[in-house]
């Protein structure tokens, strides 16, 4: 099928300076799609101009819905600057396939904020915040990070400078700019312990993150225990750490977390790598609600908590690139996981009870895979010296399906 939609990205001069293909592509169309904002950019239709403008609908859904079931029609969908970054040309790409769609974006609100920063652009971490939860920015903020975002309007600023504030990054550069591009071009600038700033609705964030002596931030991986809320029964950092070496998180891969407990597991695997996502299995209540309480704190609000149980649970979910199984370990939930998983996909288990261990060493003995015994000891004061004091050792297995 030839293409019948184009997603045309403009800049605050609106259409007058798109290219002249791209300018075709907008006066031709039988249906133009797009915000009341570059709606407003269009010159008014000529007498007998029949070209039909549809502004987009709150929820989005709905006019992606509409815009879909224009198939066979030329229709031009309006966007800002480049459609394919955080833009609703990503989101049309889930639902179309690319010989449908002609794409021309303009130059995109991050490389335009980096020209005006005399920043890199590989250089710097792109975000979005526009309709997506702001915590998302937590584990970006690390020292000396430069972060551009796209905002959710005039007060997300003030949001991010009382959370960079919080975590000791008070001292960090805040600079807002709007309308980039355009008339009004303006620049809000300010640390953001002094952010005091009104940004129009319309604006890009930047944030050069200045970390002070007390500074709480975290490397993606590898997080101290004291980061998570728990009951005590948690998978501790070294064997965390054992177990996303075997699971290997990768950019946009799932993961299902069975018997999620705190949420451990799952967070760092979304914190690991871009575009991860987790579903955690978990039917106790108080679990559950410390694991959605660690999940926004450490920036992966998305995580996908169920009150469920494996096996049973297991046959509604998608196919995962990765299972953990944390707790409910048995023959079942075992054979049920290594059937979910995609061809190529890691399963790890844990087990610190003699029967579940004896459960492991059953899987090894049906399918394969590795066995490994992990103990870790802590120096902690014996009276006035210090001596070793070790965990109880955990048994992993894991395994890959071919």
């Amino acid at each position: 099928m030839s293409p019948w939609l184009s997603i045309v990205g403009i800049g605050e001069d609106g259409v007058s300076t798109l290219p002249p293909a791209a300018r075709t592509l907008v006066d031709t169309a039988e249906i133009v799609v797009g915000g009341a904002r570059h709606l407003a950019m269009l010159p008014a239709p000529t007498n007998g101009s029949t070209q039909e403008r549809v502004s987009w609908s709150s929820p989005l859904a709905e006019t992606i819905d509409q815009v879909l079931a224009m198939r066979g029609r030329r229709v031009a969908v309006l966007a800002t600057g480049d459609p394919m970054q955080f833009g609703i040309g990503a989101t049309l790409s889930r639902s179309l396939p690319a010989e449908e769609v002609t794409v021309v974006p303009s130059p995109s609100a991050f490389a335009l904020a980096a020209s005006r920063l005399f920043w890199p652009l590989d250089q710097v971490t792109m975000l979005s915040v526009h309709g997506r939860p702001m915590e998302s920015i937590v584990p970006h903020i690390v020292p000396d990070a430069r972060l551009i975002v796209l905002t959710n309007g005039a007060e997300t600023p003030h949001r991010i400078a009382a959370l960079l504030t919080e975590r000791g990054f008070g001292d960090s550069r805040m600079v807002a700019l709007a309308h980039m591009g355009g008339a009004e071009e303006q620049r809000i600038e300010a640390p953001a312990r002094d952010w005091r700033g009104d940004a129009p609705d319309f604006h890009t964030l930047c944030i050069h993150c200045v970390a002070g002596a007390d500074a709480i931030w975290h490397a993606r991986t590898g997080l101290p225990d004291d980061a998570f809320v728990h009951d005590g029964k948690l998978t501790k950092r070294e064997v965390r750490a054992a177990a996303l070496a075997k699971l290997q998180p990768h950019p946009g891969a799932r993961l299902i977390d069975i018997g999620a407990g705190c949420g451990s597991i799952a967070i760092e695997w979304m914190r690991a790598e871009p575009n991860t996502s987790a579903i955690a299995l978990e039917p106790l209540t108080e679990r559950r609600a410390m694991a959605a309480q660690n999940a926004v704190a450490l920036g992966v609000p998305d995580l996908d908590l169920r009150d469920a149980r494996a096996p049973e649970a297991l046959a509604e979910l998608a196919a995962p690139d990765a299972i953990f199984i944390g707790g409910g370990i048995s023959a079942e939930t075992i054979d049920a996981a290594a059937d979910k998983l995609k061809p190529g996909g890691r399963l790890v288990a844990h087990a610190v009870l003699i029967d579940s261990e004896q459960q492991l060493i059953a899987a090894h003995d049906r399918h394969g895979g590795a066995l490994a015994r992990l103990s870790v000891s802590r120096a902690e004061p014996v009276g006035d010296v210090l001596g070793w004091r070790p965990s109880m050792a955990v048994t992993q297995w894991n395994w890959r399906k071919r």
